[in-house]
């Protein structure tokens, strides 16, 4: 018997069905607020690239880029000082421009304030919600489009 999961876009919450046989066609209303369900993949089950349809498809970030910034960026990682903060406004300077992703004004407003030596609690205090709203990878600071919380798991298994 498969366990499929399905995502409530207006609950923000995965629900878990089980089917006696499988299918892969059918899907079900929201137990709670009855509005149509998509499907997901389970975590386990996930493999290869992920599909435009994903949340996070949409990131501006070259895989190969990444991937070799990654490898340089490691020891310089392991290195780092977490009780100086220009080390870690340094690191993530040098991430965006390895790997050729853009942040946002308020995050870069926010790095820029963190390598002149300010305390990033003060930073937080000034700009929290600016940096709340911001999706970190959109040049120009525009508003997150699609970020939402977490998604809820409710743990009941309902039947498909």
């Amino acid at each position: 018997m498969p366990i499929y999961e399905f995502y409530c876009t207006p609950c923000n919450t995965i629900f878990n069905f089980f089917s006696r046989s499988v299918n892969t066609t059918a899907v079900p209303a929201c137990p709670r607020c009855q509005a149509r369900l998509e499907r997901r993949m389970s975590l386990f089950a996930c493999i290869g690239r992920a599909s435009d349809s994903d949340a996070d498809a949409d990131l501006p970030i070259d895989e190969a880029r990444l991937s070799e910034a990654m490898g340089r960026l490691a020891s310089a990682a392991e290195n780092l000082n977490e009780d100086d903060p220009r080390q870690a406004a340094g690191l993530m300077c040098k991430f965006s421009e390895m790997t050729g992703v853009k942040l946002g004004d308020g995050m870069q407003e926010a790095l820029r304030r963190m390598a002149a030596g300010e305390d990033p609690d003060s930073i937080e205090a000034d700009m929290g919600d600016i940096l709340e709203q911001e999706d970190p990878f959109a040049p120009g600071g525009s508003p997150a489009k699609r970020r939402r919380a977490t998604p809820l798991r409710d743990e009941t298994l309902y039947e498909l």
